[in-house]
């Protein structure tokens, strides 16, 4: 039983850290298109950069997400938890 406990909570784990991830991913691109927008471009092609930043934020997530699954795929055929 405690084993199970102990599994459950080191899944619970890695799928918080996941979605952590990948929101931090698109809340640091969103930021720099916004930073790129307001500060470089003094807001005159306003929303352009911002979209950019926010597909390279989602892009980077969607690398981290296949990463871990390609990791615990990797870890299943190995034989490790």
């Amino acid at each position: 039983m405690a084993s199970l406990k102990k599994e459950v909570i080191q899944q619970l784990a890695n799928f918080g850290q996941l979605g952590m991830t990948f929101a931090v991913c698109i809340f640091i691109g969103f930021g720099a298109g916004y930073l790129i927008d307001e500060k470089v471009l003094s807001g005159r092609w306003s929303p352009l950069f911002m979209f950019i930043g926010l597909a390279f934020g989602i892009a980077a997530g969607y690398r981290v997400l296949f990463g871990v699954l390609q990791r615990s795929k990797n870890a299943s055929t190995d034989g490790r938890p």
